[in-house]
Order: C-alpha cells, then structure tokens, then sequence
C-alpha cells in the first residue's frame, strides 16, 4: 500500500502551493511548490520551485505601474529550480526579470520548449523596447546556460535548496497538448527512510483540446494527490473537429465573397500553424472538387499572408519538430502533402514587406482579397493592430476571432461591440467597427471543460485537493462546482495571490 496524502497518511514532509500569477484572469501565470520535512511553519526554510513566470496582460494590467507588473514580487531564497510548462508569453515573459533578480538556478522544460523559449524571450525583449544588443545579448547568454531540457516522460531529478538526505524532489513533463512542447509537469516528492511516503503534485499549465489539429492529446496522469488545474474555458464546450472545419470553411467563403481582406488575429505559437493546418486542408478538399461555386473558387486561388517574423520562425519550427505531431499529421506528410508549407502560402518578413502588403490591399481594395494571420492574437500588439487601424472601419473587411480573447484587450472590445458596430481604441486613437467581425472560439487551443473534467476523471487515483486558476472568475466557479460534483471527497479551491513575504 503506497502511503501517500491521498490515502489519508500524514507524510512526514509537507507541501504548500503558493500563486504569484493567473488567478485574476488568464495572464501572468506563476506558482510556487514548496517543500520541506517537519516545518514548523509554512513560512520555514524549504525547497522552493517556481512554475512559469510569465507577464500579465489586458485588464489585470489596468491601473498598474508597468514597474509592478514586471517586478519579481516573491522572495527567490531557498527556490531551487523554475519549471516551464510551455513558451507562451503569458508563461514566460517576465523571465528576465526573474534572472535579474539573482535567479542562477536551472531552468527545466521540455526539449521542444527548450528550442522555441529563446526565441519567444528575444522577440518579447524587443517588444518591452530593449534596444541594446549588449543587454538583450547577456539576457538570451544566461537563460540559455540555465536552461536544462528533459525529453517528454522522462523522471528528472530535481536539485535541493540545500542539503537534505530525508528528501528526494524529481519532476517529468508529459505532453500537454497545447502548442509545441507545451506540458504539464508532475513532481513527485519522495522521503528517503521511507520509499512509500510519495506525494505527487501536478501543475496542469494550459491543457490542450482534445482532437486539435497537429499535436496529440494530453493523457491524464495514473495518479495525482493535489492539482493545480487551468480553467480558460471551464464554463464552456468547443463544438467538434469537423463541425469546426466545416464552420471555418463556411466563413472564410462568406468573408472572401465580397473581396475585402480577412483579418486573423492570431497568436505566432500553436494557433497560427493549426490554422495553417486546417486551411490546408479546406484547400485540399476543394482541389478534390469537380465544381466550385463563386466564393470557392476565390477561395481556392486566393493568399494566405503570414505577417508576423515571429510566426513564420515558430512555423519553421514546428516543420523541423514533426516528431512531436501527432498521427494524422505525420501521415498527411507521408502522402506528400505540406500542411504548414502549401502553395498559397505568403510569408511577409520585413517591416518594410509588411507597409507594402497594406498599402497595395488598400489601392486594390475589393479587387484582391487575401486573408491575413498576424500577431497578437488578442490584438494588443503587433502588427495586427496596423491591419485593424487601416482596415476596421471599412464594410468589405472580415475579422475572424479564432481563439480566446482576455477582458481588457482590444480583441475582447472588438468581439463584442463589433456587431453591434461599437468603436475601439487601437494606439490611443479611436476606430469604429464597420467591419465584420466572426468569433470561433472552438478553435482554442485550450481545453474545454469537458475536456478539464476528462483530465481528472480519468485518473487512477484521483486528487484529494485541487487549485483552480488560470480563467476569468465565471469559469472558475463553473469548474468547480462541476469539479466537486464529480469528486465529493475532494477538496476543490481557487487559487488567491500569494501575499509576499
């Protein structure tokens, strides 16, 4: 019989989890495993790990120094290690600023991560307005020292804040789903007198669909004592995977109908090489035809535009990554297809590319439609943002919302004012919504709550106290209350921000 806290057995060490992020809303994601035998109080000397760091974004920004939100607001004394769950900004952002506190631990991720989270740190560095080469240079030197990558599945022993023979910490990284190396990571904390005193912590990250294109499902663990569990779409349900291809196609034929330009705002990793996925499918289907109608065949001759450096780099790397794709992908490979690489493909690099595609759309505005994908996929940056200001207000415009957009961000505004042809400021300038605007939001790459509930439904040996975080406070308490619903017996909480010591 394994002794553990999920059996009713008081271990001889303890456990505390602590959150520095993503429980106001879905940003800033960054939580603390604190471990440590015979405490006499939680706030003891203990094995500190970090899991994410990531920055804070759209309303839980409003009203906030800039200075505030980029600070390292917890004690780095005693944290042995940070885990990474996956390279979204809202994950790892404020990584510099964690080694500019003095972090010199380890950095641990998966191996894919460990390849795309220089990028994705280099390219937010440039976007905070680091313009000096030395400092950015030192930046990407160090992280890239600390980082340690630990292929998927694989038990990593994890160092101690100190000396200490009782304890024994390791964590593995197990496919999440989400977007390219994304994870979730169980720890397993182990007393070395006695093998059976075992507690298993699981920190969800962001939980993939299940059925999203390219990236297989994520399997829930055998056993889990307390979980830290995302909740970005706990109060809803995605419809399903040919339901969605199908309303993606019907859309994207509505909106070429009229020769205006579609607008995507998409996020450079996971979001946009799944569209370029399903769209290269929409297309093969179509060549597969022996009629099309109007809209089909504008559809079938017209540019996919990549403008975004970022996404075309994450692109490139998801194609040298095929290893970590799932079946069906690797499989439309084989059968000579080239799912993130098709002919009506554009990739627009330069910012000087990028001021030429708007302003030859603009002069042959209703006489050369083209569908656009471009960061950020919540509209608050990038050069989305240049696309909307020049085209939002014209009629013959389509915006597609494909993914979850967080209170406080223009793409939330534009969402729902935009039917109603409300306005948006967009660089402190206002623009009235004459365009179009569509929103799919079963194209998250998010788990739904049906997906959430499955996680933990199918674990052997199920928690006895789950955290909920990461999701605005509806889906919070819609998941828990389903939560504790299906497990009676187990403490359900939301996770608060941690008061600094």
């Amino acid at each position: 019989m394994v002794k553990s806290a999920g059996d009713g057995f008081v271990p001889i060490f303890s456990t505390h989890i602590f959150h520095h992020g993503a429980v106001n809303g879905v940003t800033g994601s960054c939580h603390e495993l604190a471990v440590d035998v015979n405490p006499v109080t939680i706030d003891d000397a203990r094995h500190r790990y970090v899991i994410d760091c990531g920055l804070f974004q759209g309303a839980e920004t409003a009203g906030v120094a800039t200075e505030s939100l980029l600070a390292i607001n917890f004690s780095l004394d005693n944290v042995a290690a940070l885990l990474v769950t996956h390279c979204h900004i809202d994950h790892v952002g404020r990584i510099p600023y964690l080694l500019a506190a003095g972090f010199t631990g380890p950095i641990y991720c998966s191996t894919a991560t460990a390849i795309l989270l220089p990028e994705v740190i280099e390219d937010a560095l440039k976007v905070a307005g680091f313009k000096s080469y030395v400092i950015t240079s030192a930046i990407l030197k160090r992280l890239t020292e600390q980082l340690v990558a630990v292929d998927y599945h694989q038990w990593q022993a994890l160092p101690l804040a100190f000396n200490d023979p009782a304890l024994s910490v390791k964590a593995r990284f197990q496919p999440a789903g989400h977007i390219l190396g994304s994870a979730f990571i169980e720890f397993e904390i182990q007393h070395q007198a006695d093998k059976k005193c075992i507690e298993r912590v699981i920190f969800s990250g962001d939980l993939g669909a299940c059925y999203t294109p390219l990236l297989p499902a994520p399997k829930p663990p055998y056993r889990c004592d307390k979980l830290v569990i995302e909740s970005t779409y706990g109060d809803a349900n995605h419809v399903g995977r040919k339901r969605r291809r199908a309303a993606l196609a019907s859309v994207l034929k509505r909106c070429v109908a009229d020769n205006g330009v579609v607008l995507i705002p998409a996020f450079s990793i996971g979001r946009t090489q799944e569209l370029l996925y399903e769209i290269e499918e929409i297309l093969h289907r179509l060549s597969l035809k022996s009629s099309l109608s109007d809209a089909e065949k504008v559809l079938n001759q017209i540019d996919i535009i990549i403008d975004s450096p970022m996404a075309a780099k994450f692109t490139k790397d998801y194609r040298h990554l095929q290893q970590c794709w799932d079946k069906e992908a690797r499989r439309k490979v084989k059968q000579g297809r080239h799912p993130l690489s098709f002919e009506q493909l554009m990739v627009v690099n330069s910012h000087q590319q990028h001021l030429e595609v708007m302003d030859y759309l603009d002069k042959h505005r209703q006489k050369v439609p083209a569908i656009i994908i471009a960061a950020s996929g919540m509209c608050s940056g990038g050069r989305i943002v240049n696309y909307l200001k020049r085209f939002i207000e014209q009629p013959s415009t389509d915006i597609l919302f494909v993914g979850y957009q967080a209170e406080g961000t223009p793409g939330r505004i534009i969402a729902k004012y935009g039917p109603k042809q409300g306005y948006v400021y967009l660089d402190n300038q206002k623009y009235t919504i004459n365009a179009q605007v569509h929103a799919m939001s079963g194209y998250s790459a998010h788990a739904d709550q049906k997906d959430l509930l499955r996680f933990v439904k199918r674990m052997r040996i199920k928690p006895k106290h789950i955290r909920i975080v990461h999701g605005d406070n509806k889906a919070k308490q819609a998941l828990k209350a389903q939560l504790q619903r299906l497990l009676p017996n187990t403490e359900v909480v939301i996770g608060a921000l941690h008061q600094s010591r």
